[in-house]
């Protein structure tokens, strides 16, 4: 019975139409769930909520929501020779994945910006990849101008019922105009608002890794470190799986505790907490990749053999399928026992693999921080701390991808010293953002 009480009570989908209802089999799956969802009773204790979120599948790409894509690439000087020429074939190799349903525009920037190619729609591809082609470097790094304008461009074809993206590229330090992290993550945030996200694809060793992860994060991109120009073309491919397969926009998840719950934080997005209501944004759900907010709660007292209502929640999204606005609900609730065998027998393991994930991941910043200060033995105490727990968890919970994040602090636990310190941070930064962000990383394909 406590298995009952415990999971996810009720999913109701209802659609508001714009045209009709959703199509069975394509919509977004909710699922509600808690780490402990049965905890000891007659203590009050903490728990975590993971209200996750898992975009449909498209049968094919000829299903997807056409793009209005703005790449906006850095031209300074420092972009000269191989790396200008890999970005300029990255952003061809894009525009020939694109259709006449599409709508793109090319900007570039160094100490002054430039619209390469005016928000359009992409009926004549090759105009549009011989004036990529014209593209040469030279000048200073005016990023935040490059940003601006490219949302500028974006904005010409505004519609939700289009996927709103913008690509930057840089290898350098923001050195003319707004050049802080928070900056950034304030133009970030706005452009959120407006149903713009912005991927940021770091090159080298010498870009602000901080401005471009904020960027990234207040506006629910991708943020990628690129080490090689070589890579950019799989890179940008990468970069636009996602942006191809994009099922579901506007999300917003709202969340009312029950009466006595209190609320304490969420691990790894943004949200907004009103006394018992929670609320979370997401820009975008991507096809069969899940995103979810885990919410950190504490819970008053209980009685043996009682149970308690933790939370509703509601859900609503634009589904870029059926170009309905969707809504789901869940509720949960909680039951009580006086066994601790019982507690972990009954524990939700995919949800604690992701508390534990998202805790290795807060100490992982500590750590960065500490290294930032100097203070290289603390930085590496955090870490080899970190890699203990997460190996730990690991084996109890037989998760490879925490056994990977153990190895992961192990490494960077051994180059905090200046010579490897710059890759390791931007490798470090570029981690703990995609396990924020439920970003999957580009992996390079073995040599056989």
């Amino acid at each position: 019975m406590r298995r009952s009480i415990s999971a996810s009570l009720s999913l109701l989908v209802l659609a508001a139409s714009l045209g009709g209802s959703s199509a069975v089999g394509s919509q977004v799956q909710l699922n509600v769930s808690m780490a402990n969802p049965t905890l000891l009773a007659e203590k009050k204790q903490t728990t975590f909520i993971k209200i996750g979120l898992t975009g449909f599948k498209m049968k094919s790409s000829a299903q997807r929501a056409p793009v209005n894509v703005c790449i906006v690439l850095d031209k300074s000087g420092s972009m000269s020779g191989n790396k200008i020429a890999k970005a300029k074939e990255a952003a061809i190799a894009a525009i020939r994945r694109l259709g006449k349903r599409d709508i793109v525009s090319i900007v570039v920037y160094d100490s002054t910006v430039q619209v390469v190619v005016p928000a359009t729609k992409l009926t004549d591809k090759e105009s549009v990849i011989a004036k990529i082609r014209q593209i040469s470097s030279g000048g200073s790094t005016a990023l935040f101008a490059g940003v601006s304008k490219g949302a500028a461009e974006i904005r010409k074809f505004l519609d939700k019922n289009r996927v709103n993206r913008m690509i930057l590229l840089s290898d350098g330090r923001a050195n003319v105009g707004p050049q802080s992290p928070s900056e950034l993550g304030d133009l970030g945030a706005s452009l959120m608002k407006e149903g713009i996200s912005v991927t940021t694809m770091g090159l080298g060793l010498d870009y602000n890794e901080d401005l471009m992860t904020r960027l990234a994060q207040k506006s629910s991109g991708n943020h990628l470190f690129i080490e090689n120009a070589n890579d950019l073309v799989a890179l940008f491919n990468h970069e636009f799986d996602d942006v191809l397969s994009v099922v579901a926009q506007e999300v917003v998840i709202d969340m009312r505790l029950a009466k006595g719950i209190r609320p304490i934080r969420t691990m790894n997005v943004d949200s907004e907490i009103n006394g018992q209501q929670v609320i979370v944004k997401l820009n975008q759900l991507y096809s069969e990749q899940e995103k979810y907010a885990l919410l950190e709660i504490e819970v008053p007292p209980g009685k043996v053999g009682q149970s308690r209502a933790i939370a509703e929640v509601k859900v609503s999204y634009a589904n870029m399928q059926t170009k309905t606005t969707d809504r789901l609900s869940s509720s949960i609730r909680v039951a009580f026992t006086d066994s601790k065998a019982e507690v972990e027998k009954l524990a939700n393991v995919k949800v604690k693999i992701a508390c534990v994930l998202q805790i290795a991941n807060k100490r992982n910043e500590l750590a960065t921080a500490l290294r930032d200060k100097g203070d290289i033995e603390g930085a590496r105490e955090v870490l080899i701390g970190n890699y203990g727990y997460l190996r730990f968890n690991a084996k109890l919970y037989g998760d490879e991808k925490l056994l990977g994040r153990a190895d992961d602090n192990r490494w960077q636990s051994e180059n905090l010293d200046g010579k490897n310190w710059a890759h390791n941070r931007k490798r470090m930064r570029e981690q703990q953002n995609a396990d924020l962000n439920s970003q999957k990383l580009y992996k390079k394909p073995e040599k056989k």
